[in-house]
């Protein structure tokens, strides 16, 4: 008994249905859209001493990051430069505004911080450099590991070149100077600890278990 043309209709409706749910073998994965790259943003953030500042600072590259924890490293980095250098303009208008003034040690601290910003932002400019150029000098795991312990090792001495601008100030007595170059070498040091911190997971994660 044969089934009826309606019958059949609705049979081959419901196989057309079907296919067309099924995606195709070998089409292409949906493309990453913004809210992915700013969930993995804010997830890799975790690992930060300041995961609110790490997302504040990082989530307008959600678009160029997408989930690539080299992408997010670089953008970690790139941000922690911009604040060194930042800093260091910031701290050199006020070094030439102290060399006339009565105060000699805020003077001399303000020369101190200037330097240690600066050899801050080459630190992490050879760390953004060497991260663009992964793999170039060589190939496999040993190449990536010595390429990331410079990149750790730099990351590292920057956020200790900004530690010391700060101790440089202990002696120097409280006011609008100490208090801005203090507030300004907080934020940097934060965005700069976040962007080691980032540096290690990445190492981590293509370390393997």
């Amino acid at each position: 008994m044969h089934a009826q043309p309606s019958l059949r209709l609705l049979l081959l409706t419901l196989f057309l249905s079907h296919l067309q749910r099924v995606p195709a073998a070998g089409s292409p994965t949906p493309a990453p859209t913004p809210a992915d790259g700013l969930n993995f943003i804010r997830s890799s953030c975790n690992v930060t001493l300041y995961p609110d500042v790490c997302y504040a600072t990082l989530a307008r590259y959600a678009a160029s990051v997408h989930r690539d924890p080299a992408r997010l490293t670089r953008a970690a980095i790139a941000v922690s430069l911009a604040g060194a250098q930042h800093a260091a303009k910031y701290v050199s208008n006020l070094s030439r505004e102290a060399d006339h003034g009565a105060d000699q040690r805020a003077a001399a601290a303000l020369h101190d911080c200037f330097e240690n910003f600066g050899v801050a932002a080459d630190k992490m400019r050879d760390s953004l450099t060497q991260m663009h150029h992964l793999g170039a000098a060589g190939s496999g795991e040993q190449s990536f590991r010595f390429q990331m312990s410079n990149v750790q090792t730099w990351m590292s001495a920057a956020l200790t070149h900004e530690e010391t601008c700060t101790d440089g100030f202990e002696d120097v007595a409280d006011g609008p100077v100490k208090s801005g170059v203090s507030s300004r070498a907080r934020t940097v040091k934060k965005v700069t600890s976040n962007a080691l911190a980032l540096v290690n997971s990445y190492v981590n994660k293509q370390a393997g278990p």
